[in-house]
């Protein structure tokens, strides 16, 4: 594989076809009650489906999230992992909306303004990472503080720190003078992301990037994360070392995630990517309409066929 040592921040071009998109993310929790307080009754996911110990969640009638009951200890700091899942919102009102439900419920939350992205932050019970997001790729575009750069720059030439506080009074305007609040997510809203720890950027541009196929997008050693995706940004994979360099795999049992999907539109790029993964060594194992692996530190991934 390419080393990622000497390729960080030069943006590549994506192996996958650029209409690859993330399909449902599985996560254990402990208790049905307590993970649909905030999946559904805040984020807004409907439930859509139930089997066994599987909570299908969705909007719109697409599954975007699967809660398997049954974990028996929250996630465990500082370990291999989920950071969060990026659900992403087809309207800035559809955000404004999920501000009112957190705070009619008292949850708490963090609005962040990424710049190509507006950010709501919240955790279940459980202590899974949920991010709300709205990409707006169309108002600026990000630097490499590792070479001096700003974060981000707007699409008017000023800096931004790419970490800035949401104005929620501007944000709830979005709903105007009598807003009608809906308890649940729009039809159109999709994963839009998924961040990851790990405990080393290397391995994992390399891996995402050159055995996966995503294009590489930056690499910042001085926040510690880096990311890919297809050709425009936000990122469609995140990851980070925040979790400290000894980061393992939690105990069994522990709630956080179980896999992430990755679905590609045909079966040459399936065949593709499980040529790289022979390539590379990786692990794969055949599952119904695709393949599973697991990145160098553990965390699983299906990739399948649409």
């Amino acid at each position: 594989m390419i080393d990622a040592s000497v390729q960080t921040n030069v943006k590549s071009k994506p192996i996958l076809p650029l209409n690859t998109m993330l399909g449902p993310v599985h996560i254990a929790v402990t208790d049905r009650a307590k993970a649909l307080a905030v999946w559904q009754e805040v984020v807004g996911l409907d439930l859509i489906a139930e089997a066994g110990n599987e909570l299908t969640l969705g909007a719109g009638g697409k599954p975007l999230i699967v809660l398997e009951t049954g974990a028996v200890r929250p996630v465990v700091p500082r370990t291999i992992g989920l950071y969060h899942v990026a659900i992403h919102v087809p309207s800035r009102v559809e955000l404004a909306q999920m501000a009112v439900r957190a705070l009619q419920r008292n949850v708490r939350i963090s609005p962040t303004d990424h710049l190509v992205s507006e950010a709501i932050y919240l955790w279940d019970l459980d202590g899974n990472g949920i991010e709300i997001t709205l990409e707006t790729p169309w108002r600026g575009t990000l630097g490499d503080p590792d070479k001096g750069q700003t974060y981000a720059v707007t699409a008017e030439g000023r800096p931004h720190s790419g970490r800035e506080p949401i104005d929620l009074d501007g944000l709830l305007a979005e709903l105007g003078p009598s807003p009608v609040l809906a308890p649940r997510m729009a039809a159109g809203t999709r994963i839009g992301h998924v961040h990851v720890h790990v405990n080393d950027l290397g391995l994992a541009m390399d891996f995402y990037r050159d055995v996966i196929g995503f294009a590489g997008f930056l690499m910042i050693h001085s926040f510690g994360m880096g990311d890919v995706g297809l050709d425009y940004m936000p990122h469609t994979l995140a990851f980070n070392i925040w979790a400290g360099p000894n980061a393992g795999l939690p105990s069994a049992g522990a709630a956080g995630l179980r896999w992430f999907t990755i679905v590609v539109p045909d079966a040459a790029t399936l065949d593709g990517v499980k040529a790289r993964l022979a390539s590379a060594r990786a692990p794969a194992s055949p599952v119904e309409g695709g393949v599973e692996t697991r990145d160098p530190f553990g965390n699983r991934i299906r990739v399948l066929v649409a």
